[in-house]
């Protein structure tokens, strides 16, 4: 330590004698010295801790002048390799995967892609459940690669775009309410069947409503009465054979006269009965109706 003397000198003498009165320490000593040697022992040891933790942390996460490890910081965007879990919502303006592999989006919960607007409002969800898919929007469209629409549906409507609707189903299709569409026709080989089991079955057409068989027969069926209808025009059943099975015979008619051959005769409330054919009508000498 330094320490300074202070020296008086004697009349004669060219030597200073120190005096002992004026003699001062100057430092740090006692238990001050050892605290601050125990101070700097500890500021050493924090350094040397901070500086390992900072190694293990570069060295875990994979820090390097690309990125953090698998994550990579590019001038496009964020490239991310293998597989990575966020705690928190992602925000992004495109995600898509390598073109050597997929997209994978896991959660044991659900996945939900939402759509804000300036605001800050969704106004479009899209959430995959463990039992359901659920899509909430103004609309809804699936298009093709080449932009065909192929479906879409909106609060008011659905459409399919596609040229063929088909059902394989083995119960077919249920409406619930009325179907419009310009042709219903069977698979090749089966057979088409229009039913409603506890209501009444009408199809109705602004320009007619055409029947046709290729092979087979048709058949219409019905607990109660089968009606055809047209406001203007005929109806027409084109075919070889016309066969109307259990007509009531009438009590009219010229016995004799053309033996083996009936008259068809309809009533003014469109009833249908036979009756045993003559040269002129027989119709109106029976009155069945």
């Amino acid at each position: 330590m330094v320490r300074e003397q202070y020296t008086t000198t004697t009349q004669g003498s060219t030597v200073p004698v120190a005096n002992p009165e004026y003699i001062y320490k100057i430092g740090i000593y006692g238990w001050r010295k050892r605290c601050l040697y125990l101070f700097v022992l500890l500021l050493l040891v924090i350094l040397v801790v901070n500086l390992a933790l900072t190694i293990w942390i570069v060295r875990v996460m994979w820090f390097n002048s690309e990125g953090m490890g698998l994550l990579q910081v590019k001038a496009d965007g964020v490239r991310l390799e293998g597989e990575s879990e966020f705690l928190f919502p992602i925000y992004a303006q495109e995600i898509h995967s390598r073109e050597d592999s997929s997209l994978l989006i896991h959660s044991p919960q659900n996945v939900s892609l939402n759509a804000r607007n300036s605001h800050g409002d969704v106004t479009g969800r899209v959430t995959v459940g463990p039992q359901l898919v659920e899509a909430h929007g103004q609309g809804f469209e699936v298009s093709s690669h080449g932009g065909k629409m192929l479906f879409s549906a909106d609060e008011n409507k659905a459409v399919v775009g596609v040229e063929k609707l088909r059902v394989t189903g083995p119960q077919g299709a249920i409406f619930e309410h009325s179907v419009e569409t310009p042709q219903v026709r069977a698979e090749p080989f089966k057979d088409l069947r229009l039913e409603s089991p506890t209501r009444t079955l009408i199809m109705d057409a602004p320009r007619g409503v055409h029947i046709k068989a290729m092979a087979g027969n048709i058949e219409a069926t019905s607990n109660l009465d089968v009606l055809l209808h047209t406001s203007e025009g005929m109806v027409i059943l084109d075919a070889e054979n016309v066969r109307l099975a259990k007509l009531p015979m009438g009590k009219g008619g010229v016995a004799g006269i053309a033996q083996g051959l009936y008259e068809v005769c309809v009533c003014p409330s469109g009833k249908l009965y036979l009756t045993k054919a003559a040269m002129t009508s027989t119709c109106y000498h029976s009155q069945d109706c």
